[in-house]
């Protein structure tokens, strides 16, 4: 009976760790190559503005109906669309619940295709037509 408990208290008992396993030898590193040295971003000037794309600044010659708006003169696109948002400024024409959205008047309209309201990305799409 003495030998019944022994064994008894053995399989209550937990078995003993293992010890670890050594883990295997790797094959020896090669050479790493060697990196080329990073590159710096060169240095950006402080107040140097950005060069003009040259195809916004050609003056343009706007059509009968947009020169009602911003002048018959030829104007580079940018002067353009300054003075239409100008224009649409002065006359509160940019609706007051969605500020994307402007509402033309008769001027504008005629410009617009006869819309009475586009989006101002729409805007310059229909601007466009009438440059030359």
């Amino acid at each position: 009976m003495a030998t019944a408990k022994k064994a008894a208290k053995k399989a209550a008992k937990k078995p003993a760790k293992k010890p670890a396993k050594k883990p295997a030898k790797k094959a020896p590193a090669k050479k790493a190559a060697k990196k080329a040295p990073a590159k710096k971003a060169p240095a950006k000037k402080s107040g140097a503005k950005r060069k003009p794309n040259a195809a916004f600044m050609k003056p343009m010659t706007p059509s009968s109906v947009l020169a009602a708006v911003v002048g018959a003169m030829p104007m580079p696109r940018t002067d353009v669309t300054k003075k239409i948002w100008d224009y649409i400024k002065k006359n509160k024409l940019q609706d007051s619940i969605n500020r994307r959205l402007i509402n033309a008047d008769e001027k504008l309209r005629a410009v617009f295709g006869g819309k009475r309201q586009v989006s101002m990305f729409e805007m310059t799409k229909l601007v466009s037509n009438h440059l030359k």
